[in-house]
């Protein structure tokens, strides 16, 4: 008895492993029967734009199918975000940015969601940089700090508006030395940068990625990464760390990537879990691009893309806090204290 019972139990076993096999064998063979809508919430050119780009063209050889990238700048990333939310769950509505904004937009009033509200894809981690004009007298971080404290308020910072990563590094550096500033935003990355080779601010904090072109053209001085690591940035050399300057200073990493909201199709998030581990984390384009941007090439997703985010989130949602920017506590939609 004992060994018939045993033979039906692992018939059925067997059974039940064939079609979970077969199952998560058609999740991974999902095929869209249309264009998908990758919404950018940025201007075109900048860091978010970028890298999307790049990772859209690889997704797409995947697919087997186009990825429309549209730009629709505004609120700090809050108007194309909304738009990804609100749209139909039916896995053709994508949208991207840095994980770090997404998960503050709650705490500022501006998007009723969280983080664990969306599947996260992540490609790269990116690293801010302090970058002046070279029409500045600035040569090193030490000297726009001391400035910065004997003119408060007065000298200009452009960037992406309140959830953006510049605005991010200068919380950072706001936390850590005391310094005011001007603040003066744009709808994007590449436009605050363009906006301070022109002269119209003083300097950028604005992510490695939106400066590159301008640092190795001399466009830009950069000063130091807001970080406690060193960045080498191909065809211009290292970049010193914050740190150095100011010890003890450090910033979480800044993940970026493509997310999709929760409620889709499990059939479609198998599949990009199945491109992100098997060829986006393998890209010799995405990795190209980071290397030579100044990025970190890391894609993650799933439990592993939550864990990696949270700090970042955490770290942006009490900074925008404390200076009095956020509608509600950080720790009443699920962000503790760091």
């Amino acid at each position: 008895m004992k060994s018939s019972f045993s033979a039906r139990l692992g018939r059925r076993l067997f059974v039940l492993g064939l079609l979970s096999a077969a199952t998560m064998s058609a999740y991974a063979q999902w095929k869209p029967a249309r264009p998908i809508n990758l919404i950018v919430p940025w201007a075109a050119g900048g860091s978010t734009d970028q890298v999307t780009r790049v990772a859209a063209a690889e997704m797409e050889k995947a697919l087997g199918q186009t990825i429309v990238i549209v730009n629709q700048p505004g609120a700090s990333g809050a108007i194309g975000t909304k738009s990804a939310l609100d749209a139909a769950k039916d896995g053709y509505t994508w949208t991207a940015g840095a994980a770090q904004d997404l998960g503050t937009y709650q705490t500022l009033g501006s998007v009723n969601t969280s983080i664990k509200d969306w599947h996260l894809f992540l490609n790269v981690a990116n690293i801010q940089v302090i970058g002046v004009n070279p029409s500045r007298p600035w040569k090193n971080a030490k000297e726009l700090l001391d400035d910065m404290k004997a003119r408060p308020g007065q000298i200009s910072v452009a960037t992406a508006g309140v959830t953006s990563a510049a605005h991010a590094a200068m919380d950072q550096i706001v936390k850590a030395t005391g310094v005011k500033y001007k603040e003066v935003s744009y709808d994007g990355g590449n436009p605050a940068v363009v906006a301070t080779v022109a002269g119209e601010a003083d300097l950028t904090t604005q992510l490695a990625v939106e400066q590159a072109d301008m640092i190795r053209g001399k466009r830009l001085r950069p000063l130091a990464t807001v970080s406690d690591k060193p960045l080498e940035l191909e065809g211009y050399g290292v970049i010193p760390p914050l740190s150095q300057t100011v010890p003890g200073f450090n910033a979480p990493a800044n993940y970026f990537g493509i997310f999709i909201p929760k409620g889709v199709p499990d059939e479609v998030i198998k599949t990009v879990e199945k491109i992100w581990s098997e060829q986006i984390a393998k890209s010799e384009t995405l990795k190209k691009y980071a290397t030579s941007r100044g990025a970190l090439f890391n894609p993650l997703y799933g439990d592993a893309a939550q864990k990696a985010v949270f700090p970042a989130v955490q770290a942006n949602a009490w900074n925008l806090h404390d200076s009095g920017k956020t509608k509600v506590s950080p720790d009443t939609v699920g962000i503790p204290k760091p």
